[in-house]
């Protein structure tokens, strides 16, 4: 097993760390402020992607795309707040479910009659094209790089956005106590609807982004959004840190436990055997982690008191 080989799986690792960090941030911080558990999530996911697919083609233009998927899903976020979820706000989080996720089907319906069944396929922009050589001789995908460094970006941005801003203000004190803001004069309904577009545009960046990796089509936002909710469980509800470091350590488990366990097993039982093995285990990863996690920190690894 080569240093390249570990150093590139560690680095794809790392992506699809950053990929649950932009879902799980938006969400974290949308359950955080509001109160409220979306499962259409995902949803925003997939119409980022959609939307940068769409805009691409008929542009020509991957960064017109993901303009669009920003504009996109931000406004289905703030559609979705004002005509559904302000009237979810103080009731009991199973009729939040519910809601939210007959929005999925809506969502995914909608979709599907706007641009059919069959996937969209979204080109990676010619200056990203190519590979970078790591320590070894081997070469790695400059765009995975590329999404990488977007999603420093993004962090150190959300950091300055709450911690630095007067919005942030409105944000962290929304989250210790939102009658106390409200009384001080403070437009709750409008906060509301900024953080809830806010959360909707990371989910579309992060669709938009990984759009350009795989097939973009119906439902691609449903399994990255169970791995958001065991981001924000593992890193703290309403943590924005919280959400950044469990996205790494969920997205380098998950990666390194795929590459290295049917491997382990290998020396023990016959390759085929070892191969899937490793595979079932190695999907149970991350709730095992979870799991031991969660029995020494029941909060998550950053508690946020509300």
């Amino acid at each position: 097993m080569s240093l390249a080989l570990i150093i590139e799986q560690l680095l794809n690792g790392l992506q699809f760390g950053v990929m649950l960090f932009l879902m799980a941030a938006g969400l974290t911080l949308i359950f955080g402020v509001m109160g409220i558990i979306n499962l259409a999530h995902g949803s925003l996911f997939m119409i980022g992607a959609f939307a940068c697919a769409a805009v691409a083609a008929y542009t020509g233009s991957f960064w017109i795309g993901l303009m669009a998927s920003l504009a996109g899903a931000a406004a289905a976020g703030a559609l979705m707040e004002i005509t559904v979820v302000r009237r979810l706000y103080g009731r009991e989080h199973l009729d939040q479910v519910l809601a939210t996720f007959a929005l999925i089907l809506i969502f995914s319906d909608a979709t599907r009659y706007v641009f059919g069944s069959f996937p969209l396929y979204l080109d990676i922009p010619p200056l990203l094209q190519g590979s970078v050589t790591l320590p070894g001789g081997a070469h790695y995908q400059l765009y995975r790089l590329a999404i990488i460094g977007a999603g420093i970006l993004v962090a150190l941005g959300l950091y300055l956005l709450i911690n630095k801003t007067r919005l942030g203000m409105r944000i962290r004190a929304g989250e210790s106590d939102r009658e106390m803001i409200s009384a001080l004069g403070v437009d709750i309904a409008k906060l509301n609807t900024i953080v809830f577009a806010l959360g909707a545009a990371l989910a579309g960046f992060a669709g938009a982004l990984v759009g350009a990796l795989q097939s973009v089509q119906v439902g691609m936002g449903e399994p990255v959004l169970i791995l958001a909710f065991v981001v924000i469980v593992i890193g703290g509800i309403g943590s924005i840190k919280g959400a950044l470091y469990a996205a790494i350590l969920v997205g380098v488990v998950d990666t390194m436990g795929r590459f290295l366990l049917p491997k382990l097993f290998a020396l023990f039982i016959p390759p085929s055997q070892a191969s899937t093995t490793g595979t079932a285990l190695a999907s149970m990863l991350i709730y095992i982690v979870m799991a031991i996690i969660l029995t020494f920190r029941p909060k998550g690894l950053f508690v946020t008191e509300r």
